[in-house]
């Protein structure tokens, strides 16, 4: 009987890249860290560790933000979503910016990183959050919630945009979560944004960095980038992945159904409070028995 253990990376990995709201570059490292030491992330360019906690997220504009002291770590989502993918429980990621870099727009470089990393076992064993009671958040007419489920990680997503060129898309989509269908069906889908919001962006100093090289923009009626589209309905897809992260900031992979509604990284990080909020809803589990594990992940 193979007993499942916790992950982490085989060896560091670097890469360089450019903030999308700060539109600086940025060096990115993902390093092995013990077992039980979960993700924390460490400005290398202040000396400080900031460990992953759902409750450490202060900053939910354009995207989730981690934020200890004066020290911040925004734009996590992505990377935290390929993170997810992998199984990956414990790792450092060093950066030497107040943000994770954009790369393309969507978790595909992370996913690269990681697979050319590799990825070890440790001795210990993994650890999951089962709900075993509904749990569900509001925010008007958005919502999130999570529910009992024996068979895995299953997620449902609807998005509700009239802009004509997402309105002509499925606004919905379902994800079974593995490492593998999450590369194939979300992985490889773009942050999205408006023309018509970019000034008022930057003068907030957002967005400074964002092209048509890492986002898929949209002008009045229509996508901008000559390319297209990577999905038929990449808007729907980019948000789910968008959730997959937000949702790991909690530490322990889901076994639960998730389901949202215009939901975005509030209401996600909302959503995870309230399970810490009610010890009543969920249980940590383990798998004594790999092949018992309803989640299959990939070794890199």
């Amino acid at each position: 009987m193979t007993k499942l253990y916790q992950r982490t990376l085989a060896q560091p990995i670097t890469a360089t890249g450019i903030g999308i709201h700060s539109g600086q570059k940025v060096t990115l490292t993902l390093a092995p860290a013990d077992a039980d030491t979960g993700i924390v992330f460490e400005r290398t360019d202040l000396g400080v560790d900031i460990p992953m906690n759902a409750l450490a997220i202060h900053d939910t504009l354009m995207s989730s933000n981690l934020i200890s002291g004066d020290a911040k770590v925004g734009t996590i989502e992505h990377l935290l979503s390929a993170v997810a993918a992998y199984g990956l429980d414990n790792l450092r990621i060093q950066v030497d910016s107040a943000e994770i870099p954009i790369m393309d727009g969507s978790a595909a470089p992370f996913l690269v990183l990681i697979d050319q990393a590799g990825i070890v076992e440790q001795d210990a064993l993994k650890k999951f959050i089962k709900i075993i009671k509904p749990v569900e958040v509001r925010d008007g007419d958005k919502w999130a919630k999570l529910e009992p489920y024996d068979d895995g990680f299953l997620m449902d997503f609807e998005i509700d945009f009239s802009h004509a060129a997402i309105a002509a898309t499925d606004q919905k989509t379902r994800l079974d979560f593995n490492t593998a269908n999450f590369a194939k069906e979300v992985g490889r889908a773009r942050t999205f944004g408006f023309l018509k919001d970019l000034e008022e962006l930057r003068r907030h100093n957002l967005a400074l960095g964002g092209s048509l090289e890492n986002a898929v923009v949209l002008d009045e009626t229509s996508v901008v980038n000559a390319e297209g589209l990577r999905y038929p309905n990449e808007f729907v897809r980019h948000k789910m992945l968008d959730a997959v992260g937000d949702l790991y900031v909690i530490g322990h992979p889901f076994l639960a159904k998730f389901s949202a509604y215009k939901s975005g990284h509030a209401v996600n990080n909302a959503l995870i409070r309230a399970v810490l909020a009610d010890e009543n809803c969920y249980q940590i589990v383990t798998f004594y028995d790999k092949e018992s594990c309803p989640i299959v992940y990939v070794d890199a």
